[in-house]
């Protein structure tokens, strides 16, 4: 497990905060973990069941957005499905984020990269 995904769970965002009903299989019964390492990035939640990654995005990622975009490339190219909102949506509107998410998760599998395998990623 990567050194800097164990840092990033300890340390939670207001953001990771809010999204709570991500823990425990709130949402269908799915395993979301939280600061998941999928090489060579750590994302900010994953349900790797399901193949989707929800990532919270903050004002940093507004100057970053190739950095952004070839992220996002990268998952979809490992077979996983990335959505993507920003902090103030989790802040203003979390309840339509969390459903945003359960309906996600409620899309067709699409087969892995390199495999139709299920498990740990990257």
């Amino acid at each position: 497990m990567s050194l800097l995904a164990r840092q990033l769970r300890r340390a939670f965002t207001q953001p990771e905060r809010l999204l709570c009903r991500l823990r425990n299989r709130q949402l269908q019964g799915a395993k979301f973990r939280r600061q998941h390492p999928v090489a060579p990035y750590v994302v900010d939640f994953v349900c790797l069941e399901a193949g989707l990654v929800v990532e919270l995005d903050g004002r940093q990622h507004l100057l970053r957005k190739t950095y952004v975009a070839e992220r996002t490339r990268m998952l979809k190219s490992k077979g996983l499905t990335v959505i993507r909102f920003r902090n103030v949506d989790v802040y203003r509107r979390r309840n339509e984020v969390v459903q945003a998410i359960d309906f996600a998760l409620t899309l067709p599998l699409r087969p892995r990269a390199g495999g139709e395998g299920r498990g740990e990623v990257g």
